[in-house]
């Protein structure tokens, strides 16, 4: 399944079964097959194949962050004094729970990380008593996002 260079070869099918579970991780095998025109045991037998080659990386509930009181999602480049802190600086933004993301980047910042909070109070609270008190981290800019206009996967 896996070609020379990492990429994985998925037939027709197989682009099916994934767009139908991507819309819908919870919509029934059988239901699919139905649709598609084959069994479902040839489809579980599709998807052992997929997720062995590593295409897939599971299936997860999404929470609706919103219901949870959680208003304020926010991206911020964080500035650190030198390379070397990357490392122990990621490793003290993973114990802080409002944090989802955390990339290195190129350009000015060291790390973009993607913080979600209930309210810009909370979220100054996150900036000044946790993400600031890191050591190494000398600035931060930080970007609010007023409302996600596009959410999706990669296109298969």
């Amino acid at each position: 399944m896996k070609l020379g260079n990492d990429k994985v070869k998925i037939d027709g099918i197989d682009k099916k079964i994934l767009r139908y579970l991507m819309e819908d991780a919870r919509k029934p095998i059988l239901e699919i097959a139905r649709n598609i025109g084959i069994s479902g045991a040839a489809i579980h037998q599709r998807l052992r194949k997929l997720e062995s080659s590593g295409l897939l990386a599971g299936s997860k509930f999404i929470i609706n962050p919103k219901i949870m009181g959680y208003h304020t999602m926010a991206y911020i480049g964080i500035y650190l004094d030198k390379a070397m802190s990357n490392p122990a600086a990621v490793k003290q933004l993973e114990k802080i729970p409002e944090v989802l993301e955390c990339h290195y980047t190129t350009g000015n910042w060291s790390i973009l990380i993607k913080v979600l909070c209930r309210d810009n109070e909370h979220l100054m609270h996150v900036l000044n008593k946790d993400i600031q008190q890191i050591e190494g981290v000398s600035r931060t800019e930080t970007f609010i996002s007023l409302a996600q206009q596009i959410d999706r996967q990669i296109q298969i």
